[in-house]
């Protein structure tokens, strides 16, 4: 029996820190205000470029495998060598790769990360075999997990979302789930939210399920614990997290001395520092440190999988409120 499954994307990213970038800050449709922009027929000279595999399926695999437990992916790539790089990187952080099929219909996916020289990125991103595979595709028989953890769906896979979850409850297994848009937008979201025992979002994602402005933190409790029973988890980027139970808020911010060099993977690398302690049975408190800590290590290095915790590794720890409902 595996401790925990996967099921989202594989990606080969390319990471670059272009030379020249112009950061235009005119423009509030997004919640940073920033746009990146590069001059129009131009070549554009880079100081540094990175070869990685990223996708919250494998990121979020990395780090359960890293924490200890024994972890399996379910999800898929192409017939092409940035696939096979992807599966290498997998079995480098010995995570059965049992589950992931190969597709001749598309390629692997793949993302370009620009990294703006701020504190934030933009990712152009390739969505291609990872959105193969639907409910028809799921080896239902061989999956024999104490968790699922489900990073965001897209294509055939989104379609499975609710088989996927249905499934976890049928057999008793818990699930945890970072829903993308697309998943967030099905008709029937309330109705899957009811089942699941972790849900996790960042706030431009609590703003579209509750559609509550992204700063009126209450009032997006409130909501999402009517439809969610589980624990809920909110991101808040540099402004640290904050979760309820249905009982209780518990907040923390980011350390101030923050040494940032790439965002990427920061919230898949949250996220299953949190769902590891949970898995091991600690409580939310404790699951909160491990994954402020994962993300502080993910923040420092380049690429998503780099500055991963090790099981047991020391990490400074934030301070926590808890204040009731």
């Amino acid at each position: 029996m595996y401790d925990i499954i996967t099921f989202g994307s594989a990606t080969r990213d390319i990471v670059v820190k272009p030379k020249n970038l112009t950061v235009l800050k005119y423009n509030r449709e997004y919640l940073s205000g920033d746009n990146i922009c590069f001059p129009l027929g131009s070549k554009i000279d880079v100081e540094e470029i990175m070869f990685t595999s990223g996708g919250g399926g494998t990121n979020t695999a990395a780090t359960f495998s890293r924490q200890g437990l024994k972890t399996a992916f379910y999800g898929s790539i192409g017939q092409d060598l940035s696939g096979q790089e992807v599966l290498n990187e997998l079995k480098k952080f010995k995570i059965d790769t049992r589950f992931v099929s190969t597709i001749k219909e598309k390629a692997t996916n793949r993302s370009v990360v620009i990294l703006s020289g701020s504190k934030d990125r933009t990712i152009l991103a390739y969505r291609g075999a990872s959105e193969i595979i639907g409910k028809s595709g799921i080896n239902w028989n061989k999956i024999n997990a104490k968790w699922i953890y489900l990073a965001p769906l897209s294509g055939e896979m989104c379609s499975s979302f609710k088989d996927i979850v249905d499934f976890a409850k049928k057999n008793k297994i818990k699930i945890a789930v970072n829903p993308g848009i697309a998943q967030l937008g099905l008709k029937n979201i309330d109705e899957i939210l009811q089942k699941i025992d972790v849900l996790l979002l960042n706030r431009e994602e609590a703003s579209f399920l509750t559609k509550i402005p992204y700063d009126q933190e209450k009032e997006i409790f409130d909501k999402i614990d009517q439809i969610c029973p589980g624990i809920t988890v909110m991101t808040k980027g540099a402004d640290g997290v904050v979760v309820s139970d249905g009982k209780y808020i518990y907040s923390a911010k980011s350390p101030a001395e923050t040494n940032i060099v790439d965002t990427t993977g920061a919230g898949d690398s949250f996220a299953s520092g949190f769902v590891s302690e949970l898995v091991r049975g600690k409580d939310i408190e404790s699951a909160m440190q491990l994954g402020m800590a994962n993300s502080q290590g993910c923040l420092s290095k380049f690429g998503a999988k780099n500055g991963l915790l090790k099981k047991g590794q020391d990490y400074k720890k934030v301070e926590i409120s808890k204040e009731e409902k």
